[in-house]
C-alpha cells in the first residue's frame, strides 16, 4: 500500500532532520535526535537508536547500521509489519552512509586541525614575523616573532588592516598587492611603526598565496628588525661623504650636491658660484702649535664660514685648509664677490684657541655657472686656479678674492707643462750651463764666471732660466735643479783643473729655498765628489734671504765661508735690507743690479744709486761688480766711480765651457776714462 501524500512529506521532512542530526550534531544529542525522528516515522512499533547493541531481554537487534550503532524494537516484539521493515531497510542504508560521512568529515577535520596547529607551532618558533593577510590587506594570522616584534597580540592584530602598521600611507605601499599579484613577490626594506610608536626598519619578504585552482588567495609576508644594519650604513655612508672634523660635505659628496643643483639652475635659467678658499698661514700655527690646536682652529672657522651662507648654500671641506662653497641662484656676478667678502670678514676677529690668539687669512677663487663651466669639477678647478692669482694678489692679513679668466687658464696651463718638464728635464738630463765671464775693470782680464742654467726642451728649444725658475720655485723642484746647478758646476771646474787652468770663481746662484742649515754640508760634498778648492766656487744669494732669522743665517754664512767659499749679495739695492745688518755678514762682493745700470749715463738717478753703492762698498771693504754692462758710455761711468768687476753682452754673452775656455785665456783692453 502506497503512502499518502502527507505521509511523503513527513518522510522528507524526516529525512533531512535525519541528515542535519548524523551530520550536524554532537555526541551527547545525536541519540535523543535520531530515536526522536524513529519515534515519529514509526508509530505503530517501538524502534530506538542505541550505541551499543543490546544485552539478552533488553530488546531484538534489527540492524546495524554502523560500527556498534543499531536500530532495535523493543516493546510489542514481533508486532513490525512488512511496510515498516521495508521502510527500516532504507532507512538504516541512508543511516549508513550518513555515518559514514560523518566520520570521514571528521577524519579530514582532525587531519586538518592537526596541520593547522602543526603550521602554527612551526611559525611561532620562528624568529622572524610571520604575517598573512588577504588581497584587501586583511591580516588573518601573526605568529609569536610578529608580536615580539611590533608588540601588538594576535587577538590585537588578526582582523586589521595592514595599513595600521606602515609609518605613511605611501603610494607604493598602497599598490603594493597589484605589484606582488604580477610578479609573484619581492623583497624590500620599509619603514614600520611599533605598537609603542617607535619606528623602524624592516627587511620585508612578500609572497602570494594561492589557492587550489591557482588564484590568488592572500600574501604572505616576513618581516626581521635591521634598524642597526640601517644604522651602520648610515654611519659608513656619512664617514664616505663627510668630512669627519667640520660634518661638512667632502669633495665627493659637493660635487654631487653642486650638479644636482647645476641641474635646476639650467632649468630656471639662474647662475651659481663655485668658490675655492685656501686659508693663510694655517700650516706654519699647525706644524708649531699641534694639530690639536690645528683641529680645533679650522673647526671654529667652518663655524664662521657656515653662519655667513644662507641655508640653501652647499660648503664643503676638500682636505687640510682647503674649503669650497657653493652659492646658488646667483643674480648678479657681483653678488658672489660680496660673498667672498663676508667669508673674509669672518677672519677679522683673532680665534682664541688654549690662550693662543690666532690669525688666519685666506684667498678665494671664484668661477660662474654657465661662462666658467657646465660642471662641478670643472667649476672647482677653474675656481682653484682663481684662487692661485687671489694668493699672489694679497695684500692685507685678511686675504683676497679673484675671479676665473681664461687668461688664467692659459697661465695655469703653461705652469703645468712646464712643471711636467722640468721633472722631465730632470730624469734625463736636459739642463746645461753657460758661463758668462766676470772682467776686471783696470786689467781687463777674466776673473771669474756666473754659472747660467740653461733648459734644452726636446720640443721647445731653449728655455731661459726667467721662464722655468719660478715654477721650479713653487713646486720645490729647485732644490734638486739647484743641486744639479751645483754639481755640473764643480765638475767643469775639476775639468779645467785637469786641465792646468789656475782656480777662478764660478758664481752659482741659490735660492732661498736652498739656503738652509743643510746646504753647507751639500757643498763640501760637492766639493769632496770632485776634488776641487773652494777657491773654484762662489755663491750668489739675494737680500731677501738677509730678512729672514738673521742668526741662522750668520750661522749658514759663517760655515759656508769657513770652507773657502765666498759669498756675493745678487741684485743689490732692489732689497730693504739695511746697512747695519749687511756689516753683521761675511759678504766678499756687492752685485749691482741690471736695473740700476740700464739708465746710466742719462738717468740721473740710476747714476746716484750706483754711484753710492760703489762708494758704500769701498767703505766697507767689499768688491763691486755691476751686471747687464751693454754700451761703452756704461762702462765709462762704472769705470770712474771705481767699479771692480763688470758682466754683460758689452765683451761676452754667456758661453759653453769650451768657447769660454778661449775667452779666458785672453785680456780685453779697455780705454781709460780717467
Amino acid at each position: 500500500m502506497m503512502s499518502s501524500l502527507p505521509d511523503l512529506q513527513q518522510e522528507l521532512i524526516l529525512g533531512v532532520e535525519l541528515c542535519e542530526a548524523i551530520l550536524s550534531a554532537d555526541d551527547p544529542t545525536l541519540e535523543s535526535s535520531l530515536n526522536r525522528i524513529l519515534c515519529e516515522l514509526f508509530a505503530d512499533c517501538e524502534i530506538a537508536y542505541a550505541r551499543n547493541k543490546p544485552l539478552a531481554g533488553q530488546g531484538k537487534v534489527l540492524a546495524e547500521v554502523f560500527a556498534e550503532n543499531y536500530f532495535v524494537l523493543s516493546g510489542k516484539c514481533g508486532e513490525i509489519n512488512e511496510t515498516d521493515l521495508h521502510k527500516l531497510n532504507q532507512l538504516s542504508q541512508l543511516t549508513a552512509r550518513l555515518f559514514a560521512k560523518r566520520l570521514s568529515t571528521a577524519t579530514r577535520f582532525d587531519a586538518a586541525m592537526k596541520s593547522q596547529l602543526i603550521h602554527s607551532q612551526i611559525l611561532d618558533q620562528l624568529h622572524e614575523s610571520v604575517i598573512t593577510m588577504d588581497l584587501a590587506g586583511f591580516i588573518l594570522s601573526w605568529n609569536f616573532g610578529a608580536e615580539r616584534l611590533f608588540g601588538y597580540t594576535a587577538d590585537e592584530a588578526v582582523g586589521q588592516n595592514i595599513l595600521f602598521l606602515y609609518e605613511s600611507e605611501e603610494a607604493n605601499d598602497l599598490s603594493v598587492r597589484d605589484i606582488f599579484l604580477e610578479s609573484g613577490g619581492r623583497e624590500m626594506e620599509v619603514r614600520r611603526r611599533k605598537k609603542s610608536g617607535e619606528v623602524f626598519w624592516a627587511s620585508l619578504s612578500l609572497s602570494t598565496l594561492f589557492d587550489e585552482s591557482q588564484q590568488a588567495v592572500g600574501l604572505i609576508g616576513y618581516l626581521s628588525d635591521i634598524t642597526e644594519r640601517k644604522r651602520s650604513e648610515e654611519r659608513i655612508n656619512h664617514l664616505a661623504y663627510y668630512d669627519i672634523l667640520t660634518d661638512f660635505p667632502n669633495r665627493s659628496l659637493f660635487k654631487k650636491l653642486v650638479d644636482s643643483a647645476l641641474q635646476q639652475s639650467y632649468r630656471n635659467d639662474a647662475s651659481v658660484s663655485v668658490m675655492f678658499v685656501d686659508l693663510n698661514r694655517f700650516k706654519p700655527i699647525n706644524d708649531t702649535l699641534g694639530h690639536r690646536v690645528g683641529d680645533l682652529l679650522l673647526k671654529q672657522v667652518a663655524e664662521r664660514f657656515r653662519s655667513a651662507l644662507r641655508d640653501n648654500d652647499v660648503i664643503a671641506r676638500l682636505g687640510s685648509d682647503e674649503f669650497a662653497i657653493a652659492v646658488l641662484d646667483v643674480k648678479q656676478h657681483f653678488h658672489a664677490g660680496l660673498v667672498a667678502q663676508k667669508i673674509l670678514a669672518t677672519l677679522e676677529h683673532v680665534f682664541s684657541i688654549d690662550e693662543h690668539e690666532l690669525r688666519l687669512g685666506a684667498s678665494i677663487g671664484i668661477s660662474i655657472y654657465p661662462q666658467d663651466g657646465s660642471d662641478a669639477e670643472t667649476l672647482l678647478q677653474k675656481a682653484d686656479i682663481a684662487m692661485f692669482k687671489a694668493k699672489r694678489l694679497i695684500d692685507k692679513a685678511g686675504g683676497a678674492y679673484t675671479f676665473y679668466d681664461a687668461e688664467m687658464n692659459r697661465t695655469i696651463s703653461g705652469r703645468m707643462y712646464l712643471e711636467s718638464g722640468l721633472r722631465r728635464a730632470l730624469q734625463r738630463d736636459e739642463f746645461f750651463l753657460l758661463y758668462q765671464p766676470k772682467l776686471d775693470v783696470l786689467s781687463g782680464k777674466v776673473l771669474g764666471a756666473e754659472a747660467l742654467i740653461r733648459w734644452a726642451h726636446p720640443l721647445d728649444g731653449i728655455i731661459a732660466p726667467n721662464e722655468f725658475i719660478p715654477v721650479a720655485e713653487e713646486t720645490n723642484l729647485i732644490l734638486q735643479i739647484g743641486a744639479w746647478v751645483l754639481d755640473a758646476a764643480c765638475a767643469q771646474a775639476k775639468s779645467w783643473q785637469s786641465a792646468g787652468v789656475a782656480p777662478f770663481r764660478i758664481a752659482v746662484n741659490v735660492s732661498a729655498r736652498e739656503f738652509t742649515a743643510s746646504l753647507p754640508e751639500l757643498i763640501e760634498q760637492a766639493l769632496n765628489k770632485h776634488q776641487i778648492s773652494a777657491g773654484w766656487l762662489e755663491l750668489e744669494i739675494t737680500e731677501s734671504m738677509l730678512m729672514q732669522n738673521a742668526e741662522d743665517v750668520v750661522a749658514i754664512m759663517t760655515q759656508i765661508t769657513a770652507l773657502g767659499v765666498t759669498l756675493a749679495l745678487d741684485d743689490f739695492g732692489t732689497g730693504f735690507s739695511s746697512l747695519s745688518y749687511l756689516k753683521r755678514f761675511p759678504i766678499d762682493t756687492l752685485k749691482i743690479d741690471r736695473s740700476f745700470i740700464q739708465g746710466i749715463p742719462d738717468d740721473v738717478d740710476d747714476c746716484a744709486i750706483a754711484s753710492a753703492i760703489i762708494s758704500m762698498a769701498k767703505q766697507m771693504k767689499h768688491k763691486v761688480i755691476a751686471e747687464g754692462v751693454e754700451n761703452s758710455e756704461q762702462f765709462a761711468f762704472l769705470q770712474k766711480m771705481g767699479c771692480d768687476e763688470i758682466q754683460g753682452y758689452l765683451f761676452s754673452r754667456p758661453l759653453d765651457a769650451d768657447k769660454f775656455s778661449e775667452v779666458m785665456l785672453r785680456s780685453f783692453s779697455f780705454p781709460s776714462f780717467y
